[in-house]
């Protein structure tokens, strides 16, 4: 026993709108797991984020315990040059003492610039770390797309082959066949009213 051409065609039919609500699955399902991904990521960059924020705040309190340090030392420095030049009669107020201690002073402030300057060179390369990180969260957030959307395309762009291949069949004849079985189903009969069927 073989098979009539309306039953092949309404196979056929049958074929292509499942494959069309097959597709249109597929892609809302494709959807949702790249948003689920690209949530993930963006948490990811967050996360990135504030480790690098973090990182700018510890280089600048480095930088602070560096400064401290040298302060300190350089403080040192001038006791012993003060301590030297009185074992040896020399006064405080005179040239060479003012001269020594100023010249200390000086690099002690030099060597607190280039402490400072690296410090918030350090902190500035962490903020550009984190901004970049925020900047890829959001355009992570942002490349989301909608689930609902993909599916509506992916069903609206089938359902015109289907409706193509149901147009080819029915002026074929292909398909009265299943008219005359369908003849009592109240579709069919309000298909059949508004000319839905009709050649």
């Amino acid at each position: 026993m073989g098979f009539t051409a309306g039953q092949m065609g309404a196979a056929g039919l049958i074929g292509q709108i499942g494959g069309a609500a097959s597709s249109a699955f597929g892609s809302y399902f494709s959807t949702a797991t790249q948003n689920a991904n690209l949530s993930g990521q963006a948490a990811v960059a967050d996360v990135n984020a504030r480790i690098a924020e973090l990182g700018a705040q510890s280089a600048l309190v480095q930088g602070q315990q560096q400064i401290a340090a040298l302060t300190m030392k350089a403080g040192q420095i001038k006791g012993s040059q003060r301590a030297a030049l009185a074992a040896n009669g020399i006064g405080m107020d005179s040239k060479s003492a003012i001269e020594l201690q100023a010249s200390t002073d000086l690099m002690k402030e030099i060597d607190r610039n280039t402490l400072e300057t690296n410090a918030l060179k350090n902190a500035l390369g962490y903020r550009a770390q984190s901004m970049n990180f925020q900047n890829e969260a959001l355009v992570k957030r942002a490349s989301k797309g909608s689930p609902f959307g993909a599916f509506a395309t992916s069903l609206l762009g089938s359902a015109g082959s289907v409706a193509t291949s149901w147009y080819k069949l029915g002026h074929a004849g292909a398909l009265d066949e299943l008219k005359a079985n369908f003849s009592d189903d109240p579709i069919y009969t309000l298909g059949n009213a508004r000319g839905w069927w009709s050649k």
